[in-house]
């Protein structure tokens, strides 16, 4: 057996210095909707799995390097472009590349993780 055949639920945890405003950022400005709340962490849901908010972690102005958070979160959409519109509205700041493998929009968290935005019409995501 493998680990992957007893996983019943992929989550992420974040762990972050500027909890409130983690939690208010992925929750009501993204609208990840909220699964469950408990003392010192919320957690919500993305996708099939979870992203669970906890305090204790590092905040910087700005983005952070990788080296300071080798993680991206991604969010699979099926128009980086007018999703990227919808969030500046919001007041996030999204950056709009295209690669030769696709389209992506990176942003921050209140935290300076980043965040990314990716074209689900690629292939392998479909």
């Amino acid at each position: 057996m493998r680990l992957a055949d007893h996983v019943l639920t992929p989550g992420v945890i974040l762990f972050t210095e500027h909890f409130d405003a983690c939690v208010a950022f992925y929750r009501d400005t993204l609208g990840l909707p909220q699964w469950f709340e408990k003392p010192g962490l919320v957690c919500l849901r993305f996708g099939t799995g979870y992203l669970m908010i906890e305090r204790d972690g590092m905040a910087i102005d700005g983005r952070k390097t990788v080296a300071q958070n080798p993680t991206v979160l991604r969010f699979n959409v099926a128009d980086v472009a007018a999703t990227a519109a919808l969030l500046q509205t919001a007041g996030i700041n999204v950056t709009v590349s295209e690669h030769s493998w696709g389209t992506t929009g990176s942003f921050t968290d209140p935290d300076g993780n980043i965040c990314s935005l990716k074209d689900a019409d690629d292939p392998y995501f479909a």
